[in-house]
């Protein structure tokens, strides 16, 4: 048997069949997976989603001490305008108020001259008659009043009411002293003189009497109301008599 042939193996043959029993047949993590920390466990990647911002509101704004200040403030002027509306309706309807009505009557001029220094000095009596037509309403003259008598802008005297309370309905006469004097009225004193010998002299009458009013048994503040009064009169001489030619009187409230 020594002529027996002899197979030797292929060495290369054992090396390819070693790989190919080595090779998986089939991939040991499937697609899509993962391996978790368990290595026993195989888990799948969780799906892909695209993540959306979220959007908070934003939170209201606290209201400041100013504007709170502000909204009070209007909350309490629209509640005294109310109130004054209801208690102007109240008297109205319930009082018929009617505004006081003046007149002069009469004017006296007692001192009316220019001394050597240029200053004119004048003494007047005005005759002032003071109507309250109202039935419900009475009046109460204060202290504190101011009478004027101008002259083209220029004061040449100034005298006061007096204190009195007038009734429903009634009408007092008053009669005002009045004295002043004008420094360097040279000017003033030969426009004046022109005037009369026109005969017609302007002249304005400002009075402010400060009053209360009185509703039934209610005294409201004191108010301070002007009245006005236009004139034309003859002359401002002394010891003469002073026509009015004519007058006219406006009344005005003011708080």
């Amino acid at each position: 048997m020594a002529d027996q042939q002899r197979i030797h193996p292929d060495p290369v043959q054992p090396m390819n069949d070693l790989e190919s029993q080595q090779k998986p047949t089939a991939p040991l993590v499937p697609r899509g997976s993962s391996k978790s920390d368990n290595a026993n466990a195989v888990q799948p990647f969780p799906p892909h989603h695209r993540t959306i911002p979220v959007q908070y509101s934003k939170p209201p704004k606290k209201r400041g001490c100013c504007c709170r200040f502000m909204c009070w403030t209007l909350s309490l002027l629209i509640l005294l305008v109310i109130s004054l509306g209801i208690l102007a309706a109240i008297i109205y309807f319930g009082f018929d108020p009617k505004q006081p009505k003046y007149s002069v009557d009469s004017f006296t001029v007692t001192r009316f001259s220019l001394d050597n220094d240029t200053t004119l000095y004048a003494q007047f009596n005005v005759n002032i008659t003071a109507r309250n037509p109202n039935s419900k309403i009475g009046i109460y003259y204060e202290g504190g009043s101011k009478l004027t008598v101008l002259y083209m802008g220029t004061t040449l005297c100034e005298g006061s009411f007096p204190k009195f309370y007038q009734g429903h309905k009634n009408t007092t006469v008053l009669d005002v002293a009045l004295t002043g004097q004008t420094r360097a009225a040279t000017g003033v004193m030969n426009s004046l003189q022109a005037q009369q010998q026109m005969g017609s002299v302007p002249l304005v009458i400002r009075a402010k009497v400060p009053v209360r009013i009185k509703l039934g048994k209610l005294k409201l503040p004191k108010w301070k109301p002007v009245v006005r009064c236009r004139l034309r009169v003859n002359s401002l001489s002394p010891d003469n008599v002073i026509r009015i030619r004519d007058s006219s009187c406006s009344f005005k409230f003011k708080l």
